[in-house]
Protein backbone atom coordinates (compact mmCIF):
# COMPACT_ATOMS: atom_id res chain seq x y z
CA UNK A 1 0.00 0.00 0.00
CA UNK A 2 1.34 3.23 -1.11
CA UNK A 3 1.94 5.28 1.73
CA UNK A 4 0.88 9.47 1.39
CA UNK A 5 1.43 12.69 3.62
CA UNK A 6 0.82 11.89 7.48
CA UNK A 7 0.75 8.21 6.38
CA UNK A 8 4.70 8.36 6.27
CA UNK A 9 6.21 7.27 9.03
CA UNK A 10 9.86 7.17 8.60
CA UNK A 11 11.96 9.56 10.76
CA UNK A 12 13.88 10.84 7.67
CA UNK A 13 13.20 10.59 3.97
CA UNK A 14 14.78 11.76 1.07
CA UNK A 15 12.43 13.75 -1.26
CA UNK A 16 12.94 14.15 -5.08
CA UNK A 17 10.64 16.58 -7.38
CA UNK A 18 9.26 16.93 -10.56
CA UNK A 19 9.77 14.97 -13.71
CA UNK A 20 13.52 14.94 -13.80
CA UNK A 21 13.62 13.65 -10.28
CA UNK A 22 15.10 16.65 -8.85
CA UNK A 23 16.74 15.71 -5.44
CA UNK A 24 15.36 18.07 -2.73
CA UNK A 25 17.94 16.65 -0.11
CA UNK A 26 16.72 14.59 3.38
CA UNK A 27 14.58 15.93 5.80
CA UNK A 28 11.60 14.84 8.26
CA UNK A 29 8.31 13.87 6.54
CA UNK A 30 6.78 17.34 8.59
CA UNK A 31 9.17 19.32 6.08
CA UNK A 32 8.58 17.33 3.29
CA UNK A 33 4.87 17.39 3.66
CA UNK A 34 4.95 21.22 3.91
CA UNK A 35 7.01 21.95 0.92
CA UNK A 36 4.37 19.78 -0.87
CA UNK A 37 1.20 21.85 0.22
CA UNK A 38 3.54 25.01 -0.34
CA UNK A 39 2.44 24.20 -4.49
CA UNK A 40 -0.20 22.44 -4.08
CA UNK A 41 0.58 18.73 -3.99
CA UNK A 42 1.21 15.56 -1.88
CA UNK A 43 3.91 13.84 -0.40
CA UNK A 44 4.14 9.99 -2.00
CA UNK A 45 6.55 7.48 -0.50
CA UNK A 46 7.86 5.97 -4.00
CA UNK A 47 10.70 3.83 -2.47
CA UNK A 48 10.42 2.74 1.23
CA UNK A 49 12.99 0.00 1.19
CA UNK A 50 15.24 2.53 0.57
CA UNK A 51 17.77 3.81 3.36
CA UNK A 52 16.23 6.84 3.75
CA UNK A 53 12.79 5.91 2.00
CA UNK A 54 12.35 7.69 -0.89
CA UNK A 55 9.13 10.21 -1.40
CA UNK A 56 8.38 12.06 -4.48
CA UNK A 57 6.18 15.73 -4.39
CA UNK A 58 3.41 15.11 -6.79
CA UNK A 59 -0.28 15.17 -7.42
CA UNK A 60 -1.24 11.94 -5.40
CA UNK A 61 -4.36 11.26 -7.65
CA UNK A 62 -2.40 12.27 -10.88
CA UNK A 63 0.16 9.97 -9.62
CA UNK A 64 -2.01 7.15 -9.05
CA UNK A 65 -3.50 6.98 -13.20
CA UNK A 66 -0.30 7.22 -14.54
CA UNK A 67 0.97 4.03 -12.19
CA UNK A 68 -2.32 2.26 -13.43
CA UNK A 69 -1.23 2.83 -17.26
CA UNK A 70 2.37 2.12 -16.71
CA UNK A 71 1.49 -1.38 -15.59
CA UNK A 72 -0.93 -1.71 -18.49
CA UNK A 73 1.87 -0.99 -20.79
CA UNK A 74 4.30 -2.95 -19.05
CA UNK A 75 2.14 -6.25 -19.95
CA UNK A 76 1.75 -5.35 -23.30
CA UNK A 77 5.21 -4.70 -24.07
CA UNK A 78 7.31 -7.16 -26.02
CA UNK A 79 10.14 -8.36 -25.59
CA UNK A 80 13.02 -6.48 -23.76
CA UNK A 81 16.17 -5.10 -25.84
CA UNK A 82 19.48 -5.49 -24.63
CA UNK A 83 21.73 -2.56 -24.51
CA UNK A 84 25.60 -2.48 -24.24
CA UNK A 85 28.26 -0.43 -22.64
CA UNK A 86 31.67 -0.75 -22.22
CA UNK A 87 34.43 0.57 -20.04
CA UNK A 88 38.00 0.34 -19.34
CA UNK A 89 39.90 -0.36 -16.10
CA UNK A 90 41.66 3.06 -16.51
CA UNK A 91 38.20 5.38 -17.65
CA UNK A 92 38.53 8.97 -16.61
CA UNK A 93 35.59 10.11 -14.64
CA UNK A 94 34.54 12.38 -17.22
CA UNK A 95 34.07 9.38 -19.52
CA UNK A 96 32.45 7.16 -16.61
CA UNK A 97 30.07 9.99 -15.93
CA UNK A 98 28.72 9.79 -19.55
CA UNK A 99 28.63 6.08 -19.71
CA UNK A 100 26.37 5.66 -17.00
CA UNK A 101 24.27 8.81 -18.01
CA UNK A 102 23.90 6.61 -21.60
CA UNK A 103 22.84 3.24 -19.28
CA UNK A 104 20.46 5.53 -17.09
CA UNK A 105 18.80 6.27 -20.67
CA UNK A 106 18.83 2.99 -21.65
CA UNK A 107 17.59 1.83 -18.29
CA UNK A 108 14.43 4.45 -18.39
CA UNK A 109 13.42 2.82 -22.01
CA UNK A 110 12.70 -0.37 -20.15
CA UNK A 111 16.25 -1.83 -21.79
CA UNK A 112 18.16 -4.07 -20.40
CA UNK A 113 22.09 -3.08 -19.63
CA UNK A 114 25.45 -5.60 -20.67
CA UNK A 115 27.81 -3.82 -18.79
CA UNK A 116 31.40 -5.01 -19.80
CA UNK A 117 34.74 -4.59 -19.04
CA UNK A 118 37.69 -5.09 -21.63
CA UNK A 119 41.21 -5.75 -20.60
CA UNK A 120 44.63 -4.79 -22.68
CA UNK A 121 48.00 -5.63 -22.62
CA UNK A 122 49.21 -4.92 -18.36
CA UNK A 123 45.75 -4.53 -17.22
CA UNK A 124 45.25 -8.46 -17.08
CA UNK A 125 47.68 -8.12 -13.92
CA UNK A 126 45.54 -6.10 -12.24
CA UNK A 127 41.99 -7.67 -13.02
CA UNK A 128 40.75 -7.09 -9.08
CA UNK A 129 40.28 -3.40 -10.32
CA UNK A 130 38.39 -3.70 -12.69
CA UNK A 131 36.05 -5.94 -10.38
CA UNK A 132 35.79 -2.68 -8.46
CA UNK A 133 35.36 -0.34 -11.48
CA UNK A 134 32.04 -2.69 -12.15
CA UNK A 135 30.98 -2.54 -8.58
CA UNK A 136 31.15 0.90 -8.42
CA UNK A 137 29.47 0.97 -11.93
CA UNK A 138 26.81 -1.40 -10.13
CA UNK A 139 26.65 0.97 -6.84
CA UNK A 140 26.20 4.08 -9.02
CA UNK A 141 23.10 2.60 -11.42
CA UNK A 142 21.43 0.98 -7.94
CA UNK A 143 18.81 4.04 -8.69
CA UNK A 144 17.70 2.56 -11.74
CA UNK A 145 18.58 -1.06 -11.71
CA UNK A 146 18.50 -4.32 -10.46
CA UNK A 147 21.24 -7.14 -10.82
CA UNK A 148 20.24 -9.81 -13.40
CA UNK A 149 23.78 -11.15 -13.57
CA UNK A 150 26.62 -10.24 -11.28
CA UNK A 151 30.25 -9.35 -12.61
CA UNK A 152 31.71 -12.14 -14.42
CA UNK A 153 35.21 -12.61 -15.48
CA UNK A 154 35.29 -14.20 -19.34
CA UNK A 155 38.33 -14.29 -21.08
CA UNK A 156 40.05 -10.49 -21.13
CA UNK A 157 36.56 -8.96 -19.92
CA UNK A 158 34.25 -8.63 -17.28
CA UNK A 159 30.65 -8.81 -17.92
CA UNK A 160 27.12 -7.79 -15.53
CA UNK A 161 23.83 -7.52 -16.72
CA UNK A 162 21.10 -5.01 -15.20
CA UNK A 163 17.09 -4.96 -15.68
CA UNK A 164 15.66 -1.63 -15.23
CA UNK A 165 13.25 -1.66 -11.99
CA UNK A 166 9.84 -0.26 -11.34
CA UNK A 167 9.57 3.40 -13.25
CA UNK A 168 7.93 4.67 -9.95
CA UNK A 169 11.57 3.82 -7.83
CA UNK A 170 13.99 5.09 -10.54
CA UNK A 171 16.03 7.91 -9.45
CA UNK A 172 18.38 9.52 -12.17
CA UNK A 173 22.07 10.32 -10.74
CA UNK A 174 24.13 11.16 -13.88
CA UNK A 175 22.48 14.54 -15.09
CA UNK A 176 23.92 17.81 -16.02
CA UNK A 177 23.05 19.97 -13.63
CA UNK A 178 19.40 21.54 -15.13
CA UNK A 179 18.37 18.33 -14.86
CA UNK A 180 19.12 17.05 -18.52
CA UNK A 181 20.99 13.57 -19.53
CA UNK A 182 24.01 14.56 -21.03
CA UNK A 183 23.27 15.17 -25.23
CA UNK A 184 24.30 12.25 -27.19
CA UNK A 185 26.36 14.39 -29.66
CA UNK A 186 28.56 15.27 -26.33
CA UNK A 187 28.94 11.78 -25.49
CA UNK A 188 31.66 10.85 -27.31
CA UNK A 189 34.56 8.13 -26.26
CA UNK A 190 38.25 9.38 -26.55
CA UNK A 191 39.80 6.07 -25.47
CA UNK A 192 38.40 4.00 -27.24
CA UNK A 193 39.13 3.31 -31.20
CA UNK A 194 36.21 3.11 -33.44
CA UNK A 195 35.71 -0.53 -33.49
CA UNK A 196 35.39 -0.11 -29.17
CA UNK A 197 32.86 2.27 -29.03
CA UNK A 198 29.93 2.01 -27.10
CA UNK A 199 27.64 0.05 -29.12
CA UNK A 200 23.80 -0.54 -28.88
CA UNK A 201 22.72 -4.29 -29.20
CA UNK A 202 19.48 -3.26 -31.40
CA UNK A 203 18.74 -6.72 -33.00
CA UNK A 204 19.68 -9.18 -29.57
CA UNK A 205 16.51 -9.33 -27.68
CA UNK A 206 16.16 -11.55 -25.06
CA UNK A 207 12.56 -12.01 -22.84
CA UNK A 208 11.42 -10.35 -20.01
CA UNK A 209 13.57 -12.17 -16.88
CA UNK A 210 15.21 -14.37 -19.26
CA UNK A 211 19.09 -14.95 -20.62
CA UNK A 212 20.65 -13.22 -23.87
Amino acid sequence: MTRVNDRIRAPKIRVVYGEESQQLGVMTPQEAIEKAKSVGLDLVEIAPKADPPVCRIVDYGKYKYEQSKLKKTSKSKGPVKMKEVKFRVRTEEHDYNIKCARAEKFLDEGNKVRVQLQFRGRENAHRDIGFEVMDRVKDDLAGMSHVDMAPKLAGRAIGMVLSPIAPEKRIRKFMLSHGELIHEDEAKDHEFDDADEIEQVDDEEVTEGGEE
